[in-house]
């Protein structure tokens, strides 16, 4: 695809790896970035091979959340058009990241910061190394949080946990994020992103599955929408086309 760079993408196997490539800023979101983002998101859409994605940071930072030069530049006027839709496009990336029709891994090394956060939080699951650094970071920067923030990290690790990291500044590690559970697993940092792709092949085998699944899976558990009465009518349709399917 083409682009700054800033964005790669590599399907293997099944699984679409998604790389942030901004080692520079440590994969800091600027508008150009998140649209190529969005982009290469719905290019993952369009391959039916693909069963799984797996999203990544070069150096030393997963994602440094939104850059600081169109953060300063947003804030001189918030309201100014440029500045609005510019950081529109940086929530509608990791947004779309949500979206994604298949099931996601996001694999986190070094640090996650703001937006960095909601990147991860935006997927189904996560592989962390033991000494990433995890920390909101909005309101030391002096800014309320965005795109969500509240929501989407509370339905992970809860109220309590939720208040002491988006307003009380905690930072935690990859120990104590599985202890949350905003993470799967806290391994070393050079196994970290095998793992992650490990995970996602498994999935990745039958793309066609993982696609109805995922699905199923997010209104349910994620989004927590619907009763356990109503859920069983709702995976209805999807097993008993996964049986018909096996049996044909």
């Amino acid at each position: 695809m083409a682009g700054s760079g800033e964005v790669l993408l590599e399907v293997d196997g099944g699984v679409a790896i998604v790389t942030l490539n901004a080692p520079d800023r440590r994969n800091a979101l600027t508008p150009v970035m998140a649209d190529e983002l969005i982009a290469t998101f719905d290019e993952v859409d369009a391959k039916p091979e693909v069963g799984a994605l797996v999203i990544r940071g070069v150096g030393k930072s997963f994602c440094a959340g939104g850059d600081v030069a169109t953060l300063t530049s947003a804030g001189k006027d918030p309201a100014a058009s440029d500045a609005y839709e510019g950081m529109g496009k940086i929530y509608d990336s990791f947004y779309r990241l949500g979206q994604v029709r298949v099931p996601t891994v996001s694999a986190v090394r070094g640090s996650a910061v703001g937006a960095g956060m909601n990147m991860l939080l935006a997927t189904d699951l996560r592989i962390v190394a033991k000494d990433v650094r995890l920390l909101a970071g909005f309101l030391k920067r002096g800014m309320h949080p965005g795109g969500g923030h509240f929501v989407i990290l509370s339905r992970l690790i809860g109220r309590e946990a939720a208040a002491a990291m988006a307003l009380f500044g905690e930072e935690i590690n990859g120990d104590k994020a599985v202890e949350l559970g905003l993470a799967w697993e806290s391994l070393e940092d050079a196994a970290v992103e095998d793992r992650a792709i490990e995970l996602a092949q498994r999935v990745a085998a039958d793309p066609e599955l993982a696609r109805v699944a995922v699905g199923n899976f997010r209104k349910e558990v994620v989004n927590g929408a619907i009763p356990w009465d109503v859920a069983m009518q709702s995976e209805r349709p999807a097993q008993m086309w996964s049986m018909r399917r096996s049996a044909q």
